[in-house]
């Protein structure tokens, strides 16, 4: 797409994965076309909202939504069920599988898992199953879960319409960072990168998929080839994109396993191929957890699609947040969204990595 708002923060948002964010990009629509320095400097600021967590609020605020006209792949969560799993020491159970009828689905690091609707639970681990029922059933098997060091794989998915020179500059720069401060974390993790790009049909390309790599250094090289050009419409082809992100990379069994997606834009709703509803679907099998970060521009479509990605991966809905002028960081969102507490974006995006890997530092 012709990036407006978007620039923003596309990929500065992965570089404040990594260390400060060094600038704002460009402004959103119908804001001064330029920046002052000062705002340049003062860095990104960011919120976010786990909608399982708050769960009787994401439902009205699906209701509220429902009675719009916007076009999206719908899915009933009302009879959400979390399924949490430990281990014979009362400590979450990562990777057990989950099932349901023809739902499965994987533990996350903290045990946790989503089941939708009625009917009996069996939850499997190491040679030992279980049943459960109920409406938040607690399951405990007679195993000991993985210990050592943990594993965890992170990939970027990032929309590289437009232009955005500047910022895959600067996450070229900063990569360097990352694997210093997530080894920094208690849980001392071995950490792979990988990324998929994408744009939209009729572009250079509409996705493009890096393998995981633990050298960071060979990390960088490959961004330092990534483009930012090509787009047209608002929606790109993130259906596609995210298709590839879960079964192109060697994804590990044993490895916490996150996927950031960096975008400002809902995906087209109206190309034959993959959906990103059955796509997120099939990352909670794998134990993949999705976690949405709206850069600027995104619309209220791109929010809801962006927060069902979340909710069915039990991820959080992150976004940037602006002062009074809509510029400047700030703590305001035009996003339906209440009760966030508002960090320096590479802070919180750190903060969800830490918070994924601490059921694993024991």
């Amino acid at each position: 797409m012709t990036r407006h708002r978007a620039l923003l923060a596309v990929l500065p948002l992965s570089a404040v994965l990594l260390t400060a964010c060094a600038g704002a990009g460009t402004p959103r629509a119908g804001a001064p076309e330029s920046k002052s320095e000062a705002q340049r400097q003062s860095g990104l600021r960011a919120g976010s909202v786990d909608d399982n967590a708050a769960f009787t609020a994401y439902l009205d605020y699906r209701k509220k939504f429902a009675a719009g006209e916007q076009e999206v792949r719908d899915a009933d969560v009302s009879e959400r069920r979390i399924v949490t799993v430990t281990d014979r020491r009362g400590r979450p159970l990562f990777g057990a599988t989950v099932r349901a009828g023809d739902q499965k689905a994987r533990t996350y690091a903290d045990g946790r898992a989503l089941i939708f609707g009625d009917g009996r639970i069996t939850v499997s681990y190491g040679g030992a199953t279980a049943a459960a029922t109920g409406r938040a059933p607690k399951v405990k098997l007679p195993v000991t879960g993985t210990e050592g060091r943990a594993r965890l794989q992170v990939l970027f998915l990032i929309d590289t319409t437009g232009s955005m020179g500047d910022e895959i500059d600067r996450l070229t720069a900063s990569v360097d960072s990352v694997a210093a401060r997530i080894a920094k974390l208690s849980a001392g993790p071995e950490l792979e990168l990988g990324m998929t790009l994408y744009r939209d049909r009729g572009d250079e390309y509409v996705t493009r998929t890096t393998d995981f790599t633990a050298e960071v250094g060979t990390f960088r090289e490959q961004l330092t080839e990534v483009r930012a050009e090509g787009g047209g419409d608002t929606p790109e082809d993130l259906n596609a994109a995210l298709a590839e992100a879960l079964a192109k990379p060697a994804w590990r069994e044993d490895a916490v396993k996150l996927v950031f997606l960096i975008a400002d834009a809902p995906p087209h709703l109206d190309y034959d191929g993959p959906d990103y509803l059955t796509e997120a679907r099939r990352a909670a099998e794998r134990g993949i957890k999705i976690e949405p970060i709206a850069s600027s521009g995104l619309d209220d479509q791109g929010e809801y699609i962006y927060r069902q990605l979340a909710q069915l991966t039990m991820g959080r809905f992150t976004f940037l947040t602006y002062g009074a002028d809509g510029v400047s960081p700030g703590d305001k969102t035009e996003h339906h969204v209440s009760e966030y507490a508002v960090l320096a974006l590479d802070d919180l995006v750190v903060k969800l990595v830490a918070d994924e890997l601490k059921p694993l530092s024991g």
